[in-house]
């Protein structure tokens, strides 16, 4: 049988490690397994950047009493109770409310992630929390 590619095709691989390394993929095991996960968990940048992220700067401007520690929990915990209903399928969405950090606004607003269970580099399970339009 005749391979279409062969292993000295590939001209570059971009392994989850890289991205957790560069930032691209921020590493939220720790916290996703308290809260039920058994396998690794991820969130894209972007995803952080939007529900988590929260300096002592814009706590103070907002007025609130949150912080990133919080933010992450609600995401992961929100994340697990999604992946418990949806048992079985690979891909599903979830809802969060967070606050968010641009503007002067301190009521709570709703935020939609989709969370994908996949292979990692080297074929274990893994899950990525990201928004909606990231692949």
């Amino acid at each position: 049988m005749n391979k279409l590619f062969e292993a000295s095709d590939l001209i570059h691989a971009y392994s989850r490690a890289q991205a957790v390394a560069d930032g691209v993929l921020v590493d939220v095991t720790a916290t996703a397994r308290e809260a039920g996960f058994t396998v690794p968990v991820a969130m894209t940048r972007a995803a952080w950047v939007d529900c988590v992220e929260w300096t002592e700067e814009t706590d103070r401007r907002k007025a609130t009493s949150q912080d990133e520690a919080g933010r992450l929990w609600d995401v992961v915990w929100m994340a697990h109770r999604a992946a418990l209903r949806a048992a079985g399928a690979g891909c599903c969405a979830f809802e969060v409310l967070r606050v968010p950090r641009e503007g002067r606004g301190i009521r709570p607003r709703s935020a939609v992630l989709t969370m994908r269970i996949g292979a990692g580099d080297n074929g274990e399970p893994v899950i990525t929390i990201s928004q909606p339009n990231e692949d």
